[in-house]
């Protein structure tokens, strides 16, 4: 069998591989390309089968068997206090859509210190654990959580006394070959690289494409998942928490009835947003960006809406608002406000990316080396030329209204 680890960071790459299986197995390691819209030069260079995970955004690291990936790891040093530690949800999202297990490797906490107070820990946001099992049980794939080592469990009173400070906390490998990534001989990494090498060794044994229907069974992800699931409740998690504290189900006649101002007697709003009695509003005051939205988005998704494999399968429709959202009970519509974000902003950001589209270009006016990247083109469109929030919100959004203007899917 041939290995491949494709990776953003190589040292991360060696972490992974000296520490599990891998080490004893012919390893192809293989620099990633995350899109069009960030590596113009290379990324149509990258496999397909690789290019679908990375759909909506990269993950750190991916390890394939015989061209078949067999399961991606993001790993992450931000606090994850409110939408923060769903900002890389996405990822996680598009490898399990993919079929492809998933790792997350987040802090429990981080010390946050700021001038003339004493250093705290900043804790995670414990709905990450509900969300990804909601991912787990929809695609039957796992999408395991594991802590990035820290002083949290031993000062988690007084992160003053932490021996990381300068580190916010944490416990970083001191092996210059695996630079940035976390401390290897803690516990909460060896279950990981444990997990991992159930994976390697049931895709071995019984091949991938069998081998996915097997690994919810093995008794070390069933642990994992299980101290999941109590993590939540240990951390009095809430589906109260943010991001879905942003979030609220209002009618969806409410929601056509706003947009019906779009109507005209040739083009009515289609049937996709009318199958569904209710809508959830994810609901943004603030300028419109990237991070930590498009993450969130995905998760409010799994948390309240999905019940299927497709964003056809759920429960409620799905919307994103900019601005200031009123419900207007007498007229059944909803209202709204604000100038924080615009229509146009929505615009510019996929303007921006289209310029990185060359199929407007003759063959004459292309490079030998843009043709293969032009080919991709062909036949993507412009799907990987544009910023990672516009696919992801694009992707998971059945409408994003603004004060100024709005979007929507009919099917």
């Amino acid at each position: 069998m041939k290995y491949r680890v494709w990776y953003s960071t190589e040292s991360f790459a060696d972490f992974v591989i000296d520490n599990t299986f891998l080490k004893n197995k012919t390893v192809a390691k293989k620099k990633m390309y995350e899109s069009d819209a960030n590596n113009a030069k290379n990324f149509h260079t990258m496999p397909d089968h690789i290019k679908k995970i990375l759909y909506l955004d990269a993950p750190d690291l991916i390890v394939e068997i015989d061209h078949e990936p067999i399961f991606s790891v993001e790993v992450s040093t931000e606090a994850g206090t409110g939408h923060n530690v769903f900002q890389r949800f996405a990822r996680l999202a598009a490898s399990v859509e993919n079929n492809v297990p998933s790792f997350y490797i987040y802090p429990e906490a981080v010390i946050i210190t700021r001038q003339n107070a004493m250093p705290k820990w900043d804790k995670i946001n414990p709905l990450i654990f509900q969300a990804m099992d909601d991912v787990m049980s929809i695609y039957q794939i796992p999408s395991l959580f594991y802590y990035f080592p820290s002083d949290f469990s031993s000062h988690g009173n007084s992160a003053a006394g932490s021996q990381n400070l300068r580190d916010k906390g944490l416990k970083f490998e001191r092996n210059r070959n695996y630079a940035g990534s976390p401390l290897g001989s803690d516990a909460e990494m060896k279950k990981m690289f444990s997990a991992m090498n159930e994976i390697i060794r049931i895709n071995e044994m019984h091949g991938v494409v069998k081998g996915r229907d097997k690994l919810l069974s093995t008794r070390s992800i069933m642990q994992r998942r299980t101290w999941m699931n109590q993590e939540f409740v240990r951390k009095n998690g809430t589906l109260k928490s943010s991001p879905l504290s942003a979030t609220e189900i209002i009618p969806t006649a409410y929601l056509l009835n706003y947009l019906k101002k779009f109507e005209t007697k040739n083009y009515k709003i289609g049937e996709l947003l009318r199958s569904r009695e209710e809508t959830v509003v994810y609901k943004i005051n603030a300028k419109f960006r990237g991070d930590p939205y498009p993450g969130a988005l995905a998760a409010v998704d799994y948390l309240l809406c999905r019940e299927g494999k497709s964003f056809e399968e759920r429960r409620y429709n799905l919307i994103m608002v900019w601005g200031n959202l009123d419900v207007d009970t007498t007229n059944k519509t909803i209202k709204m406000s604000g100038n924080k974000g615009t229509i146009q902003d929505f615009f510019t950001s996929v303007q921006a990316s289209e310029k990185k589209n060359i199929l407007t270009k003759n063959y004459d006016q292309i490079k030998s080396s843009e043709i293969p990247r032009y080919y991709m083109q062909v036949r993507y469109g412009s799907s990987y030329s544009k910023v990672k929030h516009i696919r992801v919100f694009s992707y998971f959004a059945d409408a994003i209204i603004f004060p100024d203007g709005s979007l929507w899917r009919d099917a």
